[in-house]
């Protein structure tokens, strides 16, 4: 056979990881690797964190899945705590980023089609969003990489320029249901959106009785310094959907909503299988025990606040490669002046530094939200290496 065991629909690099220490991966060889990372955004608290095992090793000797046919008093603490914590009135626990986008998506739709307005079923998106990976989250985001091979696309999605506020006015119509929007894109290449977009949308959507739905899987749960991302533009949001770091590490996602937005979703409308079971609470239990609080959140702020002063003076030594520092919190992203895989792959293989690719020539540093002083000092010693031995690619005529 030629295909590989494991289906080849990643370009895998040669890292092969087999263990993690705090804000490090290890090797099969033995290397270690400075992880700024995070299994994209996920490895919040690193990757040997004690609450987290152990309150996972805890729960998998007690139960590990039951059916969402019984009560679920794991399910029934998290989803309290979460309503508790931020805008939301009621939660829906799935397994991934992706599920949570679904499910926001069938949320925003079905709250018209509950009263009988049927028509109201487009929701306007933004482009170079990334909302995951399914049928109907590819068919949100317009990226046409996405899209290639897998049409038909699924209908009822209408794609505005992000943060055009004017735009996103323009774009509204009669089949409207609500807009769907990260507060920072991150594929997109760390894109915070301005305050007049996020409260214009809100704005707009109060009077045309639509939802504004929030893509925070990548933003959300302490990532931008505050526990969720629509907490600093001063807005409600109908939906949100999270994942990533609410598991650090173990697969969760989870649809937030207010009840209002959340009455059209009733028994038989919505279920998953594995979302919700006991030992992705536990986990998430423990995450929250450890973000969702004024003090890890404010070091999460300071500590992001130290690494942008030092990476906006450490890019003025390179004015050649890089052009400017954007984001919000732990979630951060160097514009480049050139397309950015060959730089990754440089400080990952000659280095032992791993980053991620983002759009717009970005280079993506989502590292472990419990990075201190020595990973920080690390960071530029191989960043400053990096630069200085990389040859950037010829510009193209």
């Amino acid at each position: 056979m030629s295909i590989t065991p494991l289906m080849p629909v990643y370009p895998r690099c040669g890292f092969r990881p087999v263990r993690g220490e705090h804000c490090h991966l290890i090797g099969e060889d033995g290397q270690r690797y400075l992880d700024f990372a995070a299994g994209i955004a996920v490895n919040l608290l690193g990757h040997s964190h004690k609450g987290l095992i152990g309150a996972i090793q805890k729960q998998a000797e007690t139960l590990m899945h039951v059916s969402n046919l019984y009560g679920s008093p794991q399910g029934e603490h998290l989803a309290q705590r979460l309503v508790d914590l931020t805008f939301a009135d009621t939660v829906f626990f799935t397994n991934s980023g992706a599920e949570a986008v679904e499910c926001a998506i069938k949320t925003v739709r079905a709250y018209h089609s509950h009263v009988g307005n049927d028509h109201k079923f487009e929701i306007i998106t933004f482009k170079n969003a990334f909302h995951g990976r399914t049928m109907a989250t590819i068919s949100a985001s317009n990226q046409e990489k996405m899209h290639k091979g897998f049409h038909p696309l699924l209908a009822g999605f209408k794609y505005v320029d992000f943060d055009d506020l004017e735009g996103a006015k323009a774009a509204i119509g009669p089949n409207t249901a609500g807009f769907l929007v990260e507060p920072v894109q991150g594929e997109g290449g760390i894109r915070p959106a301005s305050d007049e977009f996020m409260q214009g949308l809100r704005a707009l959507a109060d009077e045309h009785d639509l939802l504004l739905a929030l893509d925070e899987v990548q933003c959300g749960v302490a990532r931008s310094g505050t526990l969720y991302a629509y907490e600093q533009y001063g807005i409600t949001p109908d939906v949100v959907a999270t994942a990533k770091g609410l598991g650090g590490g173990f697969p969760i996602g989870a649809c937030l909503a207010t009840e209002k937005a959340a009455r059209g979703m009733v028994i038989g409308t919505h279920g998953s299988t594995y979302g919700g079971n006991p030992l992705a609470m536990a986990a998430a239990e423990a995450v929250l025990d450890a973000v969702a609080n004024d003090e890890f959140l404010a070091q999460v702020r300071t500590t992001s606040e130290r690494l942008r002063s030092r990476l906006e003076q450490f890019i003025g030594n390179y004015p050649d490669m890089f052009e400017l520092v954007r984001g919000k919190g732990l979630m951060l992203g160097i514009k480049m002046k050139f397309e950015t895989r060959g730089f990754v792959a440089h400080l990952r293989d000659n280095h032992h530094l791993l980053t991620v690719a983002a759009g717009d020539n970005t280079l993506r540093l989502v590292p472990p939200l419990v990075i201190g002083d020595a990973e920080i000092d690390e960071f530029f010693d191989k960043l400053s290496a990096g630069a200085a031995s990389y040859q950037p690619p010829e510009p193209t005529a």
